[in-house]
Order: structure tokens, then sequence, then C-alpha cells
């Protein structure tokens, strides 16, 4: 019984993409604890979040003119670090399925390239065994001209 490859690749791209939620788990932890990721990483982006989420549900419900006020610091930290670890994930996924399709690219134009150089192999074979009949048909050609040559023997 013939067992096909162990798709290894596969495997790892797995287990990368079930590591990626407890590594974004622990940035957003590191988020919450530094001031710095706090004030200029997970702070702006959460600021923006924030904004255009609530204008876009004020324009639905009819308010236009409504001024937004911004999270408070701790709230805008916890949902920056919740965007960052989601953005972790997401770029984790994301390069996992590039990762995936260059290698599925990779194999097919390998499969391609082989195929190519049967086809050459053939038609090289091909081309030889034309030259070889029509050399074996000049062959008999000769033998039969030759046999045609000879006096043909009469009975006496």
């Amino acid at each position: 019984m013939v067992v096909g490859a162990f798709p290894i690749a596969k495997l790892l791209y797995l287990g990368v993409r079930q590591m990626s939620k407890p590594i974004a788990n622990r940035i957003k932890a590191g988020a919450r604890r530094s001031e710095f990721f706090k004030t200029y990483i997970c702070g702006p982006p959460a600021q923006i979040y924030h904004w255009i989420e609530m204008r876009t549900k004020m324009r639905i419900m009819g308010f236009r003119g409504s001024v937004i006020k911004p999270l408070n610091e701790d709230t805008a930290a916890e949902l920056g670090a919740e965007l960052l670890g989601e953005a972790v994930i997401f770029l984790i996924g994301g390069g996992c399925m590039v990762l995936e399709y260059s290698r599925q690219a990779a194999n097919s134009r390998r499969k391609e390239e082989e195929q190519n150089e049967t086809i050459t192999s053939l038609q090289t074979q091909l081309a030889e065994l034309t030259l070889t009949t029509e050399t074996l048909d000049a062959q008999l050609r000769e033998i039969n001209r030759q046999l045609l040559s000879f006096p043909v023997p009469t009975k006496k």
C-alpha cells in the first residue's frame, strides 16, 4: 500500500495559526501594562476606530452634526490592545495563506516543467523514430530495386 507524503508544511502552518492566539494575548497583556504601548501604539488606533464606528452609527441613525467624545485612556488602551491582538492574528493568518499559496504555485510550476520536459522528450523520440522509419523505408526500396534488377530465371 502506497502512502502519500505527510503534509508537514500544512501541519506547521496549522500550528503557527494555533499559536497566534496565545501570542496575541501576551502582546495584549504587555500593551495593557506598558505606558508607551498605551499612549503611542494602542491609544491612537483605538480612538480612530471609536471615531469611525460612532460616526457611522450616528449617520445610520440620522444624527449628522453630533460631536463624538474621545474614549478615556483606560478604555482606549483596552480597545487598542484588542485591535492589536486581532491585527497580529490577522497578519499571522495572512502570512500563512501567502506561504501556502507560494508553496502551491511552486509545486504547480514544478509539475508543469516536468510535463514540458516529458513532452520535449517524447517529441525527440518521435523525431528519431520518424528518421529511423524513413531510413528503413529507403533501405527497403533499395533492396526492392536491386531485386527487380536481377534477371528473372527462365524455365527450361
